[in-house]
């Protein structure tokens, strides 16, 4: 599975790398912009990164 990921990252960085950008469609940036409003009102619920992975990480 590892190498299976890293074969992923990589062919996402060249991806990148080759300059190609999506355009978000309306309705992505429709729930960006709720998501960023929702942070403006009360950016006490945001989470570190360290909290998201933790969260990721916990046993279930």
């Amino acid at each position: 599975m590892e190498d299976q990921l890293e074969l992923v990252f990589r062919l996402w960085d060249q991806i990148a790398d080759s300059g190609w950008r999506p355009t978000p469609s309306p309705e992505l940036l429709a729930e960006l912009q709720r998501r960023l409003a929702a942070h403006d009102a009360d950016p006490s619920r945001a989470l570190t990164w360290e909290q998201v992975v933790a969260h990721a990480r916990r046993p279930r």
